[in-house]
């Protein structure tokens, strides 16, 4: 089912999801710093969060009313040098979007893989994963189907709460490709018997 997705960002992120998706009949507008959050959010089914931690904010709070919205938080609240997390553990990004949002529908997920695994996630040992997480089981059906729309298996790990252990698990890809200087050719896989 095409569904009306407006995104915030048009980085690494945002733009990879929004041209696997629109491949996919979903229907993309996007919005920028300057204004035109409010115009993306407006008429969409789906809005996802896709901009740098320090910009998050304002993006949420330049998007208007997103209660009765599906929202997908894709940020990772990296701290400046990219070697931890300005929030964790106790607490994660999604549940601060979530306290942004108020009446929004928020979904934690396309955070821990690289942007350009999006649609091309298909590795030796199969397709990589695509966690996500949060507390509305129609708007987590919704973000399952936009998952395998990016090319990935999707996979439910619980409540919004869980955020605060995929942030983490996102800071290990991001140190592997960066800081261990292994590249953006690796994804997670959870393995069952």
């Amino acid at each position: 089912m095409a569904l009306r997705i407006g995104i915030l960002g048009a980085g690494n992120v945002g733009g990879a999801l929004g041209r696997v998706w629109a491949a996919k009949g979903h229907q993309i507008t996007f919005g920028k710093r300057g204004g035109s959050n409010a115009e993306a959010a407006s008429g969409a089914e789906v809005v996802v969060l896709s901009v740098p931690w320090p910009a998050a904010q304002e993006a949420v709070k330049s998007a208007g009313d997103l209660a009765g919205k599906i929202l997908i938080d894709c940020t990772n609240p990296l701290s400046p040098d990219l070697k931890g997390l300005a929030v964790g553990l106790t607490t994660s990004a999604a549940e601060q979007v979530a306290a942004w949002a108020p009446g929004a529908k928020v979904v934690k997920a396309f955070n821990t893989i690289g942007a350009v695994n999006f649609g091309n996630a298909k590795f030796s040992a199969g397709l990589a994963d695509g966690f996500y997480c949060g507390d509305d089981s129609a708007a987590k059906g919704a973000v399952k189907g936009l998952i395998t729309d990016a090319g990935m298996n999707p996979v439910d790990v619980g409540p919004l709460r869980n955020a605060r252990l995929l942030e983490p698990l996102a800071m290990l890809w991001i140190d592997l490709a960066l800081n261990q200087k292994q590249g953006t050719d690796h994804a997670f896989k959870l393995l069952r018997r």
